[in-house]
């Protein structure tokens, strides 16, 4: 069994690093997406890389980071310590906001984006955030 975990850790810690590039990279897009014209080429291939690391990176590791993390975390016993309590609310945040540049990228392939290069700069320091938060909780354990 123990193998068995040491196993579900490195695919849970595989599944975050997928995960938060995409978090990380996908305001990016957004940020060079808004500088080009709407229906332009530029705008088009924008489009298709967004959709594919939405659907094919972000959206598959975040299922996977979810379903070790709660195996890890009934194995272990954890849902008991109050620092995982916290790392959820942290981790469900980075759910909200993954939903959010969901949304994002909907809006982009509908060419009805309304929001600015500054605001997608400004937003691409939210999962940044989040991550420090949830490090911090899983590798001090504070309380």
């Amino acid at each position: 069994m123990e193998n068995f975990a040491i196993w579900i850790k490195a695919l849970h810690i595989l599944a975050v690093i997928s995960w938060m590039a995409g978090m990380l990279y996908l305001p990016r897009l957004f940020v060079y997406h808004t500088g080009v014209a709407r229906g332009s080429e530029a705008s088009e291939t924008f489009k298709v890389m967004e959709r594919r690391l939405l659907k094919a990176i972000m959206n598959p590791a975040m299922i996977v980071a979810w379903a070790s993390g709660l195996y890890i975390a009934y194995s272990f016993g954890y849902f008991r310590a109050p620092w995982l309590h916290a790392k959820l609310g942290l981790v469900l945040l980075l759910s909200g906001f993954h939903g959010y540049l969901a949304g994002r990228v909907r809006a982009f392939a509908e060419d009805r984006n309304d929001k600015s290069q500054r605001f997608y700069r400004f937003i691409n320091e939210v999962p940044t955030l989040l991550m420090i938060g949830i490090v911090v909780l899983v590798v001090v354990k504070p309380f």
